[in-house]
């Protein structure tokens, strides 16, 4: 099927003049192939071009008048034909072929002008103001939607011209198949492209000098976080005991002299009680009986240490 729309449309482009611009479009929303040429950012479409939108809709302007609109991942094929009367590129037919996926044709048509899918092909019965959205899907399902009260009449016909198709202004309908044999009357889907989704919001760095509260406020909503208590950001809670309990503290003093390290109490606070006895139990528990030493451990010299060494070498 799409074999026969590239050979039809092979016929076309038989007639078009070479270097007569079409329109131009964007190259930053479509990839474009073919006869054209880049200024500025914009393809200049002057022969026989293939359109391929990307990601957004991608606007043909062309310079008869009008525009062509491409919808996201949509394929056409742009070509036209010389003058009529030998007049300018303002009488230039046109003729459009659509791949796949849909496009909006707004432009004044004239009765040379031609639209094609892989199934059907459409041609004006007379001059007039055209609003056309066209979306063709995978199995091949047209749906064709002929806006405005003053939109020309569409004669469709198949690609062999056996069957054929009348379609009014204000006509909405769908060719399941591609089959002029198979038509669903008072379509309600859209035929056209499908909204652009919204862009989001974005802070700019005006708004953020402006509104340094708003910025820091969305920084810790996104990283809900609490700080680290090892890291020593969060203050440590420290359980409280009740009030009016007896609490002992002891310290000891580490200290290093001629003799083995030890560690000596120190003289235990005064603790709070409630009673002389409480306090006169603690002072007892925390004396040191004055008799108790250490016991030194016996010093040897750098001789013994030496002899040592020889015994166990030599051996007693």
């Amino acid at each position: 099927m799409v074999r026969r729309l590239m050979i039809v449309f092979a016929m076309g482009c038989g007639v078009a003049r070479a270097q007569q611009p079409i329109g131009t479009v964007g190259i930053q929303n479509a990839n474009v192939a073919g006869a054209l040429e880049v200024s500025n950012g914009q393809a200049i479409l002057v022969g026989n071009t293939t359109v391929t939108a990307r990601d957004h809709t991608a606007e043909i302007e062309l310079k008869r008048g009008g525009t062509v609109r491409v919808c996201a991942t949509s394929g056409l094929h742009v070509t036209s034909g010389q003058g009529v009367g030998g007049q300018g590129a303002s009488q230039q037919p046109l003729m459009l072929a659509l791949d796949r996926g849909a496009i909006e044709v707004q432009m004044a048509a004239t009765t040379h002008d031609m639209v094609m899918t892989p199934d059907l092909r459409f041609t004006m019965r007379g001059d007039g103001p055209l609003d056309l959205q066209l979306r063709v899907t995978r199995n091949g399902d047209t749906c064709v939607e002929n806006r405005g009260a003053q939109a020309p009449v569409l004669n469709i016909a198949d690609q062999f011209g056996e069957s054929t198709y009348e379609l009014k202004a204000g006509q909405h309908v769908l060719f399941e198949h591609g089959s002029l044999k198979e038509v669903v009357d008072h379509e309600s889907s859209s035929c056209g492209c499908p909204p652009e989704p919204a862009p989001e919001p974005t802070m700019t760095v005006a708004d953020a000098l402006l509104n340094p509260g708003d910025a820091s406020k969305t920084a810790a909503e996104q990283h809900p976080f609490p700080a680290a208590v090892s890291a020593g950001l969060a203050p440590v809670a420290v359980p409280q005991a009740p009030a009016g309990d007896l609490h002992e503290q002891v310290a000891a003093t580490l200290s290093s002299g001629e003799g083995a390290d030890s560690l000596t109490p120190a003289a235990a606070p005064e603790p709070k009680g409630k009673t002389g006895e409480a306090t006169t139990s603690a002072a007892a528990q925390t004396t040191t009986p004055p008799n108790s030493q250490p016991p030194t451990p016996t010093r040897h010299g750098f001789a013994h240490a030496l002899g040592r060494f020889f015994r166990k070498i030599f051996g007693d």
